[in-house]
């Protein structure tokens, strides 16, 4: 967790941030918890995956009863609140739907939705990308990533995301260790259309009908995003909250004006909304 203690030129960290939140704001008093869900192939999603370890029973079983534990808690889900940005919006919305008791409200910040406009895009990219750069493999891929002397985003950083979605969500059913099953063919990029309904199935927009009273249960669900998000998680955002709306489940939906990145000044606000719902 070492990148939260990180300066960026001119602005305070993410601890400085809650400081502030907490002596200047009446927000009621809380344990904040950070949970490092990292593996080695970048993040995790918070899901239980054979291919990467079960996440997601580690942030419920595990670090919820640790904490609990140690410090002084409401050991309670009502008291007990959830909040993530990216992957970790994902994790934080399918968790509070696929572990209900746990989490009492959740809170995610351009959290990975609408998996048609989020992840769909870069499917003919990355094709290219591994077939102009890499041979046309994964395994040439991870190769020249583990001898590369930096990472190099624009070079790696979109073939391992979709890799690690795929290890997440379609991992190979008869042998973890083997490569996951990915939702595109690499020589063309065309649909794998199994695959790809596999990763269907994961999405917050369409899981929403399945999990109407667990996400009732929750005393606030709060959704924000950029406007000019760079994977369109803004469309993915409101998509959500529309669904959420159908089933008649109340939320709360900001878009501001950032993108994807540069978005930490926001957190502070979220996690406020949360305590107060969470306090009541």
């Amino acid at each position: 967790l070492d990148r939260w203690l990180a300066h960026e030129p001119f602005e305070p960290t993410i601890f400085e941030r809650l400081d502030a939140l907490f002596l200047t704001t009446d927000t009621p008093d809380a344990v904040i918890v950070f949970v490092d869900a990292w593996t080695r192939l970048g993040g995790s999603q918070f899901v239980n995956s054979p291919s990467l370890g079960r996440y997601m029973d580690y942030l419920c079983d595990e670090v919820v009863p640790f904490v609990d534990a140690r410090y002084p808690t409401a050991p309670t889900n009502e008291r007990r609140g959830l909040q993530g940005k990216s992957s970790g919006g994902y994790g934080a919305l399918v968790t509070a739907m696929l572990r209900p008791g746990v989490f009492g409200a959740v809170a995610s910040h351009a959290g990975d939705a609408l998996f048609e406009c989020c992840y769909l895009p870069a499917f003919p990219r990355v094709a290219r990308q591994l077939r102009d750069q890499f041979e046309g493999s994964y395994e040439v891929f991870h190769r020249e990533l583990a001898a590369a002397p930096a990472f190099d985003y624009r070079r790696f950083g979109e073939p391992l995301e979709l890799y690690a979605y795929a290890a997440a969500y379609s991992p190979d059913p008869d042998d973890p260790a083997r490569p996951p099953r990915l939702p595109f063919e690499l020589g063309t990029g065309r649909l794998v259309e199994d695959v790809w309904a596999a990763w269907l199935e994961r999405d917050p927009v369409r899981m929403v009908a399945g999990h109407v009273e667990e996400l009732r249960a929750l005393r606030r669900i709060h959704l924000e995003a950029g406007r000019s998000d760079e994977a369109f998680l803004d469309l993915g955002a409101q998509a959500l909250a529309d669904e959420l709306s159908r089933h008649g489940l109340e939320h709360t939906l900001e878009l501001f004006d950032g993108r994807h990145g540069g978005i930490a000044h926001r957190y502070p606000g979220s996690i406020r909304e949360l305590l107060r719902a969470l306090a009541r």
